[in-house]
């Protein structure tokens, strides 16, 4: 939701009202924008459909 919003400058509300395949379709878009302005072999950045969830704990 945040990696949407950050880009797009959408509110959290109009990202919630998406459904979850969309967001992850506005994330793939995204990541493919990012990947094609920065075409080099220098991985700096992941893309965000290719991170892995982080997993944590609720104390």
């Amino acid at each position: 939701m945040a990696f949407i919003s950050y880009y797009f400058h959408w509110s959290e509300d109009n990202v919630m009202k998406l459904e979850h395949r969309q967001r992850r379709k506005w994330c793939s878009e995204i990541s493919g924008i990012n990947k094609s302005l920065n075409p080099s072999g220098d991985k700096k950045e992941k893309s965000i459909v290719d991170m892995k969830p982080a997993s944590f704990t609720m104390n």
